[in-house]
């Protein structure tokens, strides 16, 4: 089994080659931290919007190292946050226009694919999340009829007859569908928009990390970029700039995938429609089938380190592994004889209130996007689109939504941060445990872990 390397998606296509890193002083007309998804993204709209700018991205590692190049390929315009803390500073009418944004952004991302000839294995498909017990079904049918109040049609719920003919879980009575997502193989997506936006006149610096920015100007080791625009988009790197410790907590999730699985155990599986697959444990999973007809399964396994530290390579720890093979199993137990071949790991950006925003100050030129709390695929794009238009000075509908400037209060310095999310993740696994031993109603240990943290 190889652990780390980043990811599974990189030992599929291969690292990329090496960008140079800033070579001394210089000058740009907007400057982007951090090259993933957020940032390549925001570089995108920007050239499309003005080609004449000057757009220089400053990343420390590569272009895609972070979560951009090791998420669960989870391409689906969902809306996970908060619809009631949006609506505190808001409307009901905006918080629906931000969660039909959201919705469009899957076809945006493959509109924008087929445009400039990015093959990311994209592929059509729905979403599914499954009950296997009375609690999960409860929480799914409160889910279904949230979602389905603030205006997402695509939303509904398929009996355990109708899922059964899609895919075997055993145990499973139900699950919740979602149409109109996609599956996607991430590093070739993040990897394609870099490309692109370097044919567009980007420039790209790697291995350049960055020790201070503020209005005008962005400090690295190598040399200082001055810029009239500065946008900060480093989503679970967040932590590592000075001053922004405690903005949004680095949250650890981790991914198994297996050898392929010969047709002989497709055939008893199913899942020929590949869909995207995920449950209703408190401490949820998600999965996918991927082109060559490999397993991933993702968890949070070690959920936080203390100090908000980050990782370096992507490596999980050997009881990550062992949590998510076990969770592999128990879906899919026709897999059991098909190895692991590899498990990686990598942080999300998660604010104090579970809330993503894009910030623009005009007033400084600084701005920022993220807090995406496990679902960027999508989310990214429409924070690119979002901070292209508020660094022009452009009023558009999508200034107007109700996640732009959403203001949060920071974490709680330690050890109050690590107490929190370890306190909450270990009410969340025992939730799951009682829920499924005893076939209890919804657990108030969840709630309980829920509330610690904010979520």
């Amino acid at each position: 089994m190889r652990i780390g390397e980043i990811s599974f998606w990189y030992a599929d296509i291969g690292l990329p080659p090496p960008r140079p890193a800033l070579a001394g002083d210089t000058e740009a007309d907007i400057c982007i931290i951090g090259a993933g998804y957020t940032g390549l993204w925001t570089a995108y709209y920007l050239k499309k919007a003005n080609p004449a700018l000057n757009i220089l991205i400053v990343e420390r590692e590569f272009a895609g190292f972070g979560a951009s190049g090791r998420n669960g390929g989870w391409l689906t315009g969902g809306f996970a946050w908060s619809h009631d803390r949006y609506l505190r500073h808001s409307s009901p009418e905006a918080v629906r226009a931000m969660v039909q944004a959201m919705g469009g952004t899957v076809e945006e991302v493959i509109r924008v694919c087929t445009a400039e000839g990015i093959d990311a294995d994209i592929l059509r498909t729905d979403e599914l999340m499954v009950a296997t017990n009375p609690a999960q079904r409860a929480r799914m049918q409160a889910e279904a009829q949230h979602r389905q109040s603030w205006g997402e049609d695509r939303v509904s719920l398929l009996s355990q007859a109708e899922l059964s003919a899609r895919i075997q879980i055993p145990g499973a009575l139900a699950a919740l569908r979602v149409g109109g997502v996609a599956r996607v193989q991430p590093a070739k997506l993040v990897q394609g928009l870099a490309r692109t936006v370097e044919a567009l006149g980007v420039r790209i610096v790697e291995g350049t990390a960055v020790t201070a920015y503020g209005p005008g100007q962005v400090q690295t080791a190598q040399g200082r970029v001055r810029a009239a625009i500065v946008l900060r988009c480093t989503e679970g790197f967040t932590a590592d700039l000075p001053g922004h410790h405690r903005d949004w907590l680095p949250l650890n999730s981790a991914q198994i995938v297996t050898a392929p699985l010969p047709p002989e155990i497709w055939q008893k599986i199913g899942w020929q429609g590949h869909e995207i697959l995920g449950d209703f444990n408190n401490a949820y999973c998600y999965c996918q089938r991927t082109r060559e007809g490999r397993i991933t399964v993702g968890a949070r396994g070690v959920p936080y380190k203390y100090g908000s530290r980050t990782d370096t390579g992507g490596a999980p720890d050997a009881e990550t592994i062992r949590r998510l093979t076990a969770i592999l199993h128990r879906h899919f137990p026709d897999a059991v004889a098909v190895p692991v071949d590899h498990a990686w790991c990598g942080v999300l950006g998660v604010p104090r209130d579970w809330c993503a925003t894009v910030g623009f100050t005009p007033e400084t030129g600084l701005g920022f996007a993220g807090g995406y709390v496990g679902v960027g695929v999508s989310t990214s794009n429409l924070a690119g689109r979002t901070l292209a238009d508020l660094a022009l000075r452009r009023a558009t509908d999508l200034t107007r939504l109700p996640w732009v400037n959403h203001k949060v209060r920071r974490w709680e310095p330690e050890p109050l941060r690590w107490l929190g999310v370890q306190g909450m993740y270990a009410l969340l696994n025992q939730a799951d445990a009682r829920e499924q031993r005893l076939g209890i109603p919804l657990s108030r240990l969840a709630r309980l872990g829920n509330w610690l943290t904010g979520r």
